[in-house]
């Protein structure tokens, strides 16, 4: 095991610190497409039954009309926030009538983009901030690769566990300076470990044809089915060059070393001149199609697998939440929608990632370059089309190394921090989930990939059919489940209040849509 690993596990077990681990906060976030029966992409509106998308706190909209996204409260228990994702799943279902929820990270079949309509979000300054920003992403990438699912996990350590962990590492004073730069040095380790979640967690080994619509690609796919298409040795697809890219983000040098370093680069990045995105309308004289015509229009859209966040006040904008307070919690961004789960997420993928994450922080750190980082992007990339594959190699500190021998090194690891976790929290979890994720790397077929593409493959079965079998599967088993945290009340008051809460953020707009874009963009980070 790492040496350092060791000392500083050693120190957080004795009795003074270990207590400090427990109530690790957590928040789920899971996007889904409405689909019909046979199917296809539902092509009804955001329902009222469910609430305003805009003001909502569990239940809004992605990119599209159709593509749902709930979101938990933060909790201190991976089981109350599974129920809280499940009471809003069956819910949902109980206004959706015959539609059904799509249960895979690609897309269904879509015989054409249009298809797949806006999110709305009323007329105040702020709805139509958010439409416009996905007619600008539409304009940049075009809606079929939009219309991919995933999920977001939050995460942060316990309050209480700053002061502890700052004696271990010999810091006399823990001010939020400290608390941000450990949160960026476990961001740089996951980045260069981010493979392993991919290889483990992928679930996208396959695709409708449909998703392609007669664009060239680069991958050797092979045929399944009527219309399916897959790779062998793929573990997430979704995480591709076909998913959500932006072929000018390669040349931002966003990195992580210090926050004044992320936001500078972040905040450099909104606000350069894009040649390729000249040309679409950004003025009311033009006819709005896109926020502004820079390399992003707004920090959501640079794609990463980790984000540092901190809560946004009314109107603020993310740069300058992180440099007025600093990194409150990390978003793990690189989930597949898991299949084998009604909720797209399972208990054991978050015990997995908690132990992941602590992982990366109490691992040695070191800066991570915008070179550096490209290397870790190469090796995820491998990961995502050839994980599976014998005797991948990737790199690492300059060196090619067997995947399965790095990701050996790695669970060695992870068994001693999940020792540490279930001194603190009791029983065994926290080791049973690593060993349980250890047989897929010992067996490839193990994993969420391998075990679908396997389905796929001994059926003869397209992505389509299998995915509304389970579609429906999964329907049947929610509506039929008990609310365990909210009720058919609370969840309807809820909505009630939500189209409330969005006609008094109507009625409350005084600013011409020029001015209140201008007005949010005026602000630049306190750090720059």
């Amino acid at each position: 095991m790492n040496s350092l690993l060791s000392q500083r596990l050693a120190a957080l077990s004795a009795a003074e610190h270990l207590s400090s681990i427990r109530g690790i906060q957590r928040g789920l976030e899971r996007e889904c497409l409405r689909i019909q029966p046979n199917g296809t992409l539902a092509q009804t509106g955001h329902q009222p039954e469910l609430g305003a998308a805009l003001t909502h706190p569990l239940i809004t909209t992605d990119f599209s009309e159709s593509l749902l996204e709930f979101i938990t409260p933060v909790s201190t228990e991976i089981e109350t926030t599974l129920n809280q994702l499940a009471d809003i799943h069956t819910f949902t279902l109980k206004q959706l009538g015959e539609e059904r929820l799509w249960p895979l990270s690609m897309p269904c079949y879509i015989a054409h983009e249009d298809e797949i309509r806006l999110a709305q979000y009323g007329s105040s300054n702020v709805g139509r901030m958010k439409t416009l920003y996905r007619q600008g992403l539409k304009r940049r990438y075009g809606s079929m690769m939009q219309a991919i699912s995933g999920v977001h996990f939050n995460f942060s350590f316990p309050a209480g566990f700053w002061q502890h962990y700052a004696a271990v590492l010999g810091q006399p004073e823990v001010e939020q300076d400290f608390i941000s730069a450990q949160y960026l040095a476990l961001v740089r380790n996951y980045k260069r470990m981010a493979w392993l979640i991919v290889y483990l967690f992928g679930a996208s080994p396959a695709l409708c044809s449909s998703f392609l619509q007669g664009r060239d690609s680069k991958y050797p796919f092979q045929q399944l089915g009527k219309g399916s298409l897959y790779l062998p040795y793929a573990t997430s697809l979704r995480m591709s060059d076909l998913g959500y890219t932006n072929s000018a983000q390669s040349r931002l040098k966003v990195t992580y070393n210090s926050l004044d370093e992320y936001i500078a680069g972040l905040h450099q990045a909104i606000t350069m001149p894009s040649e390729e995105y000249a040309d679409i309308p950004c003025s009311a004289e033009q006819g709005f199609q896109q926020l502004n015509s820079n390399i992003l229009q707004i920090e959501n859209e640079f794609y990463s697998t980790i984000r540092p966040k901190q809560t946004t006040q009314s109107g603020e904008r993310p740069t300058c939440a992180l440099a007025a307070r600093g990194v409150e919690y990390i978003e793990v961004r690189a989930l597949d929608v898991n299949p084998f789960s009604p909720l797209g997420v399972s208990a054991e993928q978050m015990r997995f990632l908690d132990v992941f994450l602590c992982y990366c922080l109490l691992l040695e750190s070191p800066e991570l370059s915008h070179d550096d980082q490209l290397v870790t992007e190469q090796n995820l990339k491998k990961v995502v089309t050839d994980g599976r594959r014998q005797n991948l190699e990737l790199q690492q500190q300059g060196q090619p190394r067997l995947m399965q021998d790095w990701a050996e090194e790695i669970f060695a690891d992870l068994t001693a921090v999940a020792a540490w976790l279930d001194q603190a929290y009791g029983g065994s979890s926290y080791q049973d989930t690593v060993k349980g994720f250890y047989l897929s790397l010992l067996d490839p077929a193990q994993t969420y990939s391998g075990r679908l593409l396997q389905l796929l493959l001994s059926k003869q079965q397209d992505n389509g059919p299998f995915a509304l079998q389970l579609a429906e599967q999964y329907r049947s088993q929610l509506l039929a489940r008990d609310y365990q945290q909210y009720d058919d009340a609370a969840m309807q008051a809820m909505a009630a209040q939500s189209h409330r809460q969005q006609a008094s953020v109507e009625a409350a707009d005084t600013l011409s849509f020029e001015q209140y874009l201008q007005d949010y963009f005026a602000p630049k980070p306190c750090s720059l």
